[in-house]
């Protein structure tokens, strides 16, 4: 079924901030109304956000019963560690805060990271009794540890302090933490929901650093919070909370802080994705930058993103990255093997609603990134699993992006079968017996055929209509200026009217490379990536006559800068 494309609702044109020389495009002027920026102040705030602005930190809840605890730990010299998840989030969480606390003049800081494939994710008491056996009497979680009470009640039990840390929704019910900084606890007064697990940890050492400023007992130093901003823009950007309000702020800092960073093991990485000399979008790091260090910790080799962050050493950088690149090669090797066979697999799949597949093949640290190419395909929900040897299936579930149902509801519908589940209504993770899975299926559509009262097509919304003749260098430099754009303030759609498709090529990966002209004859590039089946047999015929909605890139090819169309759909014009 074909999406329907809706445009915004165009409020009126806005006009350019005073502060800011030349030319306003008529165009950014229309995605800024589009976007309900109507006021000059709120677009003044927009294109130029100030870390004067931000939030204090004592507005999260615990934040000062937080900060006495570790001054308490640091006047001691207790023995320190902070426990964070193995995703990008609580990896960029836990670099920002290791690297702040010894900056700060903390004597002794360890970290664990609970492996992805051996261990799982959690807050785990196997864990906590080894850390009790090294000494450690204060733990520090990131983006993490929010509805682990075991783990936590068996510190308590071992008198270990938790400094609880995370910003994912909590039970009924908090673990008997020593305290909680949780922007999402219900009684939190903060208004800071929007951060993620770095986010949280950014804004302890925030508090921690005016803490040590203006405590007599406590050292002085001016090292510079601004410092970590590289890490806090990769854990914001990869973990797709909203780019609104702090965030926003911080990730546009953060950005020109990553751009520049000193850091060997980022920079090096950087050097090779051929991502320096140049100012970095949201889009360089989520889409580029972060899945090569994102398959590290999915493959579970010898290097872990931590390792890259924290390293200091130029030789050695150069050395793990390469290990980086060869790692995901393998990584990207392993999906498309396996998204072959999911299609394979899925030739006879009688349900309408939603597809499953699990193979041996499948390896599990890409099973999630199979799940979300097969919502492209297919437009349904994708659970998508890894089975074992111990007849265990370990797997992840996607939802079509714009699609309305709730994937822990719809396994929650079938919990008795399950032997763990969780996660949130796009993306989420199970583990079932496969002698179950005949049931689960059962399940899954009795969930899937109650919610279906007729066909919904996808709604994509565009910001506005343009001319090929719209699009230039200039126009780019001001498209950047009202960035960075992700989620809560997506990448500007627009619609492009009656263009003509004069050729095609395809590209490794399958990609498509496209020479596209208006009626006036006006040129340009655009790219089609993972085009789906719908997309590639409406491109059968070339040339053609086709509506685009894309969105506006520029494209770094042998030492050039242009500009290209990222076609997110089109429709043939009969």
């Amino acid at each position: 079924m074909n999406p329907l494309w809706k445009p915004r609702e165009l409020l009126s044109e806005v006009q350019t901030p005073a502060k800011v020389d030349g030319q306003w495009p008529s165009l950014i002027g229309k995605i800024l109304a589009a976007r309900g920026f109507e006021d000059p102040k709120e677009v003044d705030k927009l294109l130029f956000p100030k870390l004067a602005d931000l939030k204090d930190p004592t507005v999260l809840k615990g934040m000062t019963q937080a900060l006495d605890r570790l001054g308490q730990a640091f006047l001691k010299n207790e023995k320190i560690c902070i426990y964070a998840d193995f995703d990008l989030d609580g990896t960029s969480g836990l670099a920002l805060l290791k690297t702040g606390m010894l900056a700060l003049g903390f004597p002794e800081v360890q970290h664990y990271q609970p492996k992805r494939l051996s261990e799982g994710y959690g807050f785990h008491v196997a864990a906590v009794e080894e850390l009790h056996k090294q000494g450690v009497t204060l733990i520090i979680t990131v983006d993490v540890g929010i509805t682990a009470h075991p783990a936590v009640a068996r510190a308590q039990d071992l008198g270990i302090d938790v400094i609880l840390t995370d910003h994912h929704l909590p039970s009924e019910t908090l673990p008997p933490a020593f305290v909680v900084i949780n922007p999402n606890q219900g009684n939190c007064p903060s208004e800071l929901g929007y951060l993620c697990g770095a986010g949280v940890a950014f804004y302890l050492l925030r508090g921690l650093k005016r803490y040590f400023q203006d405590h007599p007992q406590l050292p002085k130093n001016n090292w510079d919070l601004k410092e970590v901003l590289d890490y806090f823009v990769i854990g914001t950007l990869t973990d797709m909370v909203p780019l609104v309000d702090d965030n926003r702020v911080l990730v546009k800092h953060g950005l020109v802080k990553l751009a520049e960073t000193k850091r060997a093991g980022l920079r090096a990485l950087l050097e090779e994705l051929d991502l320096v000399d140049r100012p970095l979008t949201s889009q360089d790091v989520a889409i580029r930058f972060a899945p090569k260090l994102n398959a590290l910790s999915r493959m579970e080799s010898g290097v872990l993103p931590i390792d890259i962050f924290l390293l200091d050493e130029t030789t050695k950088a150069r050395s793990m990255v390469r290990e980086v690149m060869k790692n995901n090669s393998t990584r990207v090797q392993l999906q498309n093997d396996a998204e072959i066979e999911a299609q394979e697999l899925l030739k006879e799949w009688p349900h309408k609603d939603f597809v499953f597949v699990a193979s041996k093949s499948f390896h599990r640290g890409v099973v999630g990134l199979i799940a979300t190419k097969l919502t492209q395909v297919y437009n349904k929900p994708a659970f998508v699993g890894s089975l074992g040897d111990d007849g265990m299936i370990v797997g992840s579930a996607r939802l079509p992006q714009g699609q309305e149902a709730c994937l822990v509801q719809a396994m929650g519908s079938a919990q008795d079968l399950l032997s763990r589940f969780g996660g949130h209504s796009a993306a989420a993770g199970f583990e079932i017996a496969e002698t179950r899975v005949s049931n689960f299926i059962d399940k899954l559509s009795g969930h899937f055929s109650d919610l279906r009262e007729k066909p919904k097509p996808l709604e994509i919304f565009y910001d506005v209509e343009a001319k090929l003749s719209e699009v230039s260098a200039g126009l780019m430099k001001w498209y950047d200026f009202v960035g960075p754009f992700g989620a809560g303030f997506s990448i500007p759609l627009i619609h492009f009217s009656s263009i003509q498709v004069i050729s095609k090529r395809e590209l490794k990966g399958g990609h498509l490379r496209l020479k596209v002209a208006d009626e006036s004859g006006q040129t340009s590039e655009a790219l089609l990536f993972t085009p789906t089946p719908r997309q590639l047999q409406t491109l059968e015929n070339i040339p053609g006559q086709y509506h685009i909605l894309g969105e506006l890139q520029w494209n770094y090819f042998a030492g050039q800068k242009t500009v290209q169309i990222l076609i997110r759909d089109l429709k043939a014009i009969s």
